[in-house]
């Protein structure tokens, strides 16, 4: 008869059924150290501290920089400011010029326009091409701002008036024109020409 083998092997001595747990093994030297040395001392010089906080030794020179830049931006202010009122005087001086050319040109030709309304009165420009020529003279004219000073009835007025007859009259009570003897001028607020009329004034 076979011997039955026994199941439960025999234990060890540590009573782990012969099995030992693995452990590790202590080498020397493989400890870990904690590593000391000596405190650092950190320490700044004035030049690091003035870098630091900004004021170097080029800081003032910078500042003058930025007075002269003010000064220059100043004075370039100052300059646009009086070519804007140079250019403006210009204008202005250049408008009043112009005016007074055309007034001047316009003036040459007021003999025309009497001889002109003399003939309109006499019947003579009714029609014909003296009428269309006298027409477009006007017309031209009047685009520069030429207008008549001097109507009957008007009250007399020495700036815009020459009175060249004084007719004493009882039904008035101020100087007024009662007749116009030649038309007047102007162009634009500028009088050309004063118109030339007989005033009526109140009979003493």
């Amino acid at each position: 008869m076979a011997n039955k083998k026994n199941p439960n092997p025999p234990e060890g001595e540590d009573g782990k059924n012969g099995k030992d747990e693995p452990t590790t093994p202590e080498t020397p030297g493989e400890e870990l150290i904690e590593a000391e040395g000596p405190d650092i001392e950190t320490s700044f010089t004035d030049e690091d501290l003035a870098f630091l906080t900004g004021q170097t030794a080029e800081a003032p020179a910078a500042s003058e920089n930025v007075d002269v830049a003010l000064e220059h931006l100043a004075d370039l202010k100052r300059v646009q400011a009086e070519f804007a009122n140079y250019r403006k005087r210009v204008d202005r001086e250049r408008a009043a010029s112009r005016e007074v050319v055309i007034a001047e040109v316009v003036k040459s030709l007021l003999p025309v326009l009497d001889d002109l309304a003399l003939a309109e009165a006499h019947g003579d420009l009714e029609d014909g091409p003296m009428a269309v020529i006298a027409q477009k003279l006007r017309a031209g004219l009047d685009k520069f701002g030429l207008s008549l000073v001097g109507a009957k009835g008007d009250v007399f007025d020495p700036h815009l008036h020459e009175a060249l007859v004084q007719l004493p009259t009882p039904d008035v009570t101020v100087n007024t024109v009662a007749d116009v003897i030649a038309p007047g001028y102007k162009l634009g607020e500028r009088l050309l020409r004063p118109a030339k009329v007989a005033v009526s004034v109140p009979a003493e």
